[in-house]
């Protein structure tokens, strides 16, 4: 009798661990598609990005586009769209790809600038600036894809994802400009001392040059990054 009562009990055990570790695979399994389709939600998968050779043409009308539209809003006194069109190519290709894009795009401008090459330190910080500009574009990628604000398939245009381009539009400017000016008045001057007064002198088309930017990366950059994705999908 206790042999049966053991078995019976030894029975019953298994079955209540079988059921425990059938609902366990099924949590996990459910948990899986949640995060699959989390995942979905937050990615845009396009079988072009996956061709190399798409990539590398990509990559070339990205540096194309950037320098194009360098030249024709060069006659415009600090109103451009060369830092947007890197980061974009950044945030849509990747890390390497974001480097290439900015340090090209920026080899090809500054060394057929209309008014003129620029000094070697003040060239070789700025081709280090727009490679770390589409360096940025590929990190606040990654940064975004894991937030649940940021649905690439909906409306870009929401308060958290207009404010935090809006915030690396400005940050990406406000250094540019702080250490272009750093650089020139030593180049200038060959001190430190005469900072404040070079820098104000500019200070109207430094801030025209802060406000572009910003207002762009707000208005133009969630707009552009849909556009792109749906040509892509």
């Amino acid at each position: 009798m206790n042999v049966e009562n053991d078995n019976e009990l030894t029975t019953k055990t298994g079955y209540r661990e079988l059921k425990e570790n059938f609902k366990s695979i099924q949590a996990g399994e459910k948990s899986q598609k949640t995060s699959k389709i989390k995942e979905d939600e937050n990615h845009v998968h396009s079988v072009w990005l996956q061709k190399y050779s798409f990539r590398i043409a990509l990559l070339s009308m990205f540096i194309a586009v950037s320098v194009v539209l360098a030249y024709a809003l060069a006659s415009i006194p600090n109103i451009e769209l060369f830092t947007l069109s890197i980061f974009l190519g950044g945030f849509i290709l990747g890390k390497k790809e974001g480097l290439v894009i900015g340090s090209l795009s920026a080899v090809i401008f500054v060394f057929f600038n209309p008014w003129g090459v620029s000094p070697l330190p003040l060239i070789s910080y700025q081709i280090l600036h727009y490679a770390l500009t589409g360096l940025a574009g590929a990190l606040t990628h990654d940064f975004l894809k894991e937030k649940s604000y940021y649905r690439p398939k909906n409306d870009l245009y929401t308060l958290p994802l207009m404010g935090l381009f809006g915030f690396i539009g400005l940050l990406i400017t406000i250094s540019f400009d702080l250490i272009t000016s750093l650089i020139g008045v030593v180049i200038a001057y060959g001190t430190l001392d005469a900072f404040v007064l070079y820098f104000l002198s500019g200070i109207v088309f430094t801030t025209v040059h802060e406000i572009g930017n910003t207002l762009g990366f707000i208005f133009i950059l969630p707009g552009l990054i849909q556009l792109v994705y749906k040509m892509l999908h």
